[in-house]
Order: C-alpha cells, then sequence, then structure tokens
C-alpha cells in the first residue's frame, strides 16, 4: 500500500515538474526577441544625387524658369533646408500636393534617391542673419516658423529668403484651397487676404542672403 502511494507521489512530482519546465519554456519562446539597435541612416550623397537629378534641373537649374500652366516661377532650391526638401518630395509623391510633373519625378525616386537629390540641390543652407527688416502686419506669425530674415528656424521647415514673389503667392494659395495638404498652412491660409498674400510674399522675396538656382549644366540647348 506504502509502495503504491510512494509510486504515484514520484509520478505526480515528476508530471509537475514536465509541466513547469514546459511552462518556462513557453514562457521563453513567448518572450520577444532582442532586438539589434538600429544601423544608423547612409550619410546623404550629393555626387549620387547630381546624378539622379538631373531631369530635375531642366527646370529648377534655369534661372527665371516658369510652370507654363498657371504660369509662377519655379522655385529656388540652392540654399534651401535639404530636410524641407525631402518632405516635399515625400508630398508630391503622395498626392499631398497636386502637381502633376512634380508627382512623377517624386514617384520616380526611392528614399535615398530623395535624401541624397535634396542634399545636391540644397547645396550649402542658407545662414541666419539675424536681421530682418520691419515685418508686415500680414507676417507677423510666418516669422515664428520663416525667421524674420526668411531663413527658416528648423530644418523641416521652408527658409524662403529671396524665393520668387510669384512663386511664394502660388503656394499660400494652394494652401488656402487645399492644393497642398498640411494641416497648420492650411488653417493659417484660408484666413488670408488676396492683399495679405501679396504682402507676405514681397517681404519675404526681398530679404537677403538668399536663395539660388543650381545651374544646369552646360548642353547644346543651353543659351549662350
Amino acid at each position: 500500500m506504502e509502495r503504491g502511494v510512494s509510486s504515484r507521489v514520484g509520478a505526480l512530482a515528476l508530471a509537475l515538474l514536465a509541466a513547469t519546465a514546459l511552462s518556462a519554456a513557453g514562457a521563453t519562446l513567448a518572450q520577444p526577441a532582442a532586438t539589434s539597435p538600429a544601423a544608423p541612416a547612409p550619410a546623404p550623397d550629393a555626387h549620387h544625387g547630381k546624378e539622379v537629378s538631373y531631369t530635375c534641373l531642366g527646370c529648377h537649374g534655369i534661372e527665371g524658369y516658369k510652370n507654363a500652366y498657371p504660369m509662377y516661377s519655379v522655385p529656388e532650391l540652392r540654399g534651401q533646408n535639404p530636410e524641407y526638401l525631402v518632405i516635399a518630395l515625400q508630398g508630391y509623391r503622395d498626392g499631398d500636393r497636386s502637381q502633376i510633373t512634380m508627382h512623377s519625378q517624386a514617384e520616380s525616386l526611392s528614399p535615398k534617391d530623395m535624401t541624397d537629390v535634396a542634399a545636391f540641390l540644397a547645396g550649402k543652407p542658407l545662414v541666419p542673419s539675424g536681421k530682418g527688416g520691419p515685418v508686415p502686419q500680414a507676417a507677423q506669425l510666418c516669422v515664428s516658423c520663416h525667421g524674420q530674415d526668411g531663413i527658416a528656424v528648423a530644418p523641416i521647415y521652408p527658409s524662403l529668403a529671396g524665393q520668387h514673389e510669384d512663386y511664394i503667392v502660388r503656394a499660400l494659395d494652394e494652401y488656402k484651397h487645399g492644393g497642398r495638404k498640411n494641416a497648420v498652412m492650411k488653417q493659417f491660409a484660408a484666413n488670408l487676404k488676396d492683399e495679405d498674400i501679396a504682402q507676405i510674399a514681397a517681404y519675404f522675396s526681398k530679404l537677403t542672403p538668399s536663395l539660388g538656382t543650381e545651374p544646369r549644366p552646360y548642353t547644346r540647348l543651353s543659351a549662350d
């Protein structure tokens, strides 16, 4: 009798040990695997960006070049924040900015292409001057992001110093009417009158140091 009881107790103990081991193994398997540190993003390669951006310079590499319809100056990019240029390209790619040519261009670029193209086209970003004339009333809120001297306070914002006046007008009009989907800018632009937009554009377009145009390499079609 005692031997039978002892055998049953021993079997029960073994079963409990097995169950405990399986439970521990299951818990170990259920734990997420340790993740290795993310590899740092590769540095922007402006040389590669130059190779990829040959079509970009068909418009952005010609001083004073204008979009055909509606007609407005193609923006100057040299001196711009490359981080902002990447954001802009992503917006064109995703349809947050409605411009068919830019949508087609951006769709063809990989994330690395965008980073490299932005680095090349931006060149050396503008450095804040610490100066700026009297800010017109309509632009009082603008300078909190775009700077009193037209040089953005953070890389994710565009610098506007020396940007084409008619391009700034066009951009604000697109924010106002939904051509560009940015919640902050849409809310701001919605309250602007035409004279406010003209005042803002005139102020920023005259500031220096200013944005410029990356010259297109010479081709047979270039002007003499």
